[in-house]
């Protein structure tokens, strides 16, 4: 199965009629290790969590990068079954056609089966430039929220956009854990 590289995914972007720019950078793979790069480039970042439920359904969730999330929460919030945990790197590849690290909404244009529920975060969509992995983490693209909503809907994922619960201890919790994906 062959997936979109970076450079077919910003023609596909263009042949959209999206606007987005698209900035090269040293590879980040976590949250903290993005913070300079993030600090050149204006607009909202993003941390992306794929996960799968009791069921083996599959789901990409992309907030705001600093968002503290409740993991042992947020499966209500999405209508999963039961607990969530992390997707396998190889589930990964074979369902978006990305590597750890490079966790993207862009790479939903590769789940031509359908198999991945895109969820977005409502306090990301606040923003009117959003910035992403173009399928790769050594860049980053950013675009409108309309843009984005546009290319996720043309990939065939209308996604679900809705306020993700935040830990019940406060938001410090898991804001400040340095090893959180991107």
């Amino acid at each position: 199965m062959s997936h979109l590289s970076p450079q077919d995914l910003l023609a596909h972007l263009d042949a959209l009629g999206i606007v987005s720019e698209t900035v090269s950078h040293p590879a980040v793979f976590t949250v903290a290790e993005s913070r300079p790069v993030k600090a050149t480039i204006p607009g909202a970042h993003s941390k992306n969590l794929f996960v799968k439920d009791k069921k083996g359904r599959l789901y990409l969730v992309t907030a705001k990068d600093e968002t503290a999330i409740d993991l042992k929460r947020l499966h209500t919030a999405i209508g999963a079954s039961g607990r969530l945990s992390f997707g396998s790197a190889e589930q990964l590849r074979a369902h978006l056609g990305v590597e750890p690290g490079s966790v993207t909404p862009f790479a939903i244009a590769n789940d031509k089966a359908g198999r991945v529920t895109m969820i977005l975060d409502a306090a990301l969509m606040d923003h009117a430039r959003l910035n992403f992995h173009p399928l790769v983490n050594t860049m980053t693209t950013g675009l409108s929220r309309e843009d984005l909503l546009l290319f996720l809907r043309d990939a065939g994922h209308d996604p679900l956009i809705l306020r993700l619960p935040a830990p019940e201890s406060g938001p410090a919790e898991l804001s400040d854990d340095h090893r959180a994906p991107i």
